[in-house]
């Protein structure tokens, strides 16, 4: 590997770093009782989401599945319905299929050791560095976007941080400074410096910084350089039609397949393409259906990782739903939002069914 080593001396940032977090982390619910079943729900939870977002449903998914056993023995569409609106739904399944590992091979609790750590599925180098430092005080650094963001600040590195080349040389070089005494503390401090002050989206809030005396990005005015990231493939684009299908009390859905994007999720049935008002009649006779008016809805637009889904919808009217239309399930709005699962992408239609996905069902609690 070319050049092995950061060439900044990180040791420095140890103890500015120790002294700061400790007087300025926040109280989150996780850090509060840092058991390794819950900072493994919270780590994973984290991912790709934002911390407001995720307290609430920390919240209920340890109320709902307290533990490693409640987690591996959830029926599917509860434990998705427990997801409902966090998004990459793999996220929940992985740590499923974890759960009953973590129960057949560890009786029931997550191994205080690295290694094992790193077998569980959907557990990568960061969630299992999480796990065993911040649970189980193991010396083991935690690498996640924020540090990187501020390990590239402070020493000026222009690295491509997408490589895993050097990941796994910050890893390294954060593995030879580490506090053994404060593992926890040290890995959660770095996490907390790039999430409140050294921000992922614009400026850095620099006089707040502990690094503020020697960070070369500051020196040289480099925030908005580094960190350095090679660009994504363009996402994809798929036109979607979708359909709200009611009788005035029930509205369809249909079951998304058991692999692939949003598996097992309850979904408005929709179909490729953008149909006229004329092709969205015609669709609706071919699944037997009786229409008896349309309205064309506004158009939504939901981002994924590697695809866009770019929109039409109509509300339409039939007569009576039975349950002898092919694959279509008819429920109640307020079954749905009790039982079945319904991802957000399709957030921008449930209004039409009168109800609320995710953390909107408990705004009013």
């Amino acid at each position: 590997m070319k050049d092995e080593k950061i060439k900044f001396p990180l040791e420095k940032i140890v103890d500015p770093l120790l002294q700061w977090f400790g007087e300025n982390a926040r109280s989150l619910p996780w850090r509060e009782m840092p058991t390794p079943y819950r900072v493994w729900v919270s780590e994973i939870m984290l991912q790709q989401t934002r911390v407001q977002a995720v307290m609430p449903y920390f919240e209920r998914f340890l109320t709902a599945l307290p533990d490693v056993e409640a987690l591996a023995e959830c029926e599917e569409e509860k434990l998705l319905k427990l997801w409902e609106g966090l998004g990459y739904y793999n996220r929940v399944r992985n740590m499923q299929t974890a759960a009953r590992q973590v129960m057949e091979e560890h009786g029931g609790s997550l191994p205080a050791d690295y290694g094992k750590l790193l077998k569980l599925k959907g557990i990568g180098h960061y969630t299992a560095g999480a796990v065993a430092s911040i649970a189980y005080g193991i010396p083991v650094p935690a690498v996640d976007g924020n540090v990187l963001r501020v390990i590239t600040r402070v020493s000026a590195d222009h690295s491509d941080i997408m490589k895993q080349s050097f990941r796994t040389k910050v890893e390294m070089a954060l593995q030879e400074i580490m506090p053994k005494h404060a593992a926890s503390r040290f890995n959660q401090a770095l996490m907390e410096l790039g999430a409140t002050v050294c921000l992922p989206n614009g400026a850095p809030l620099c006089e707040k910084c502990p690094w503020k005396e020697f960070c070369e990005a500051k020196k040289q005015n480099l925030w908005t350089e580094i960190p350095a990231k090679s660009k994504p493939k363009p996402r994809r684009i798929e036109e979607k039609t979708v359909f709200i299908i009611q009788d005035g009390e029930k509205t369809a859905l249909q079951k998304r397949p058991s692999k692939g994007l949003l598996a097992g999720m309850y979904e408005f049935p929709n179909t490729s393409g953008r149909l006229t008002e004329e092709e969205a009649l015609i669709w609706a006779k071919k699944q037997n259906l009786s229409p008896i008016r349309i309205q064309k809805l506004e158009p939504a637009k939901h981002i994924f990782s590697h695809v866009e889904w770019h929109m039409t919808g109509y509300v339409i009217r039939v007569d009576e739903l039975s349950e002898e239309k092919g694959n279509l399930l008819f429920v109640e709005a307020m079954e749905t939002e009790e039982r079945y699962p319904i991802p957000a992408a399709f957030g921008a239609y449930t209004k039409y069914m009168n109800i609320r996905l995710g953390n909107e069902k408990f705004l009013d609690d």
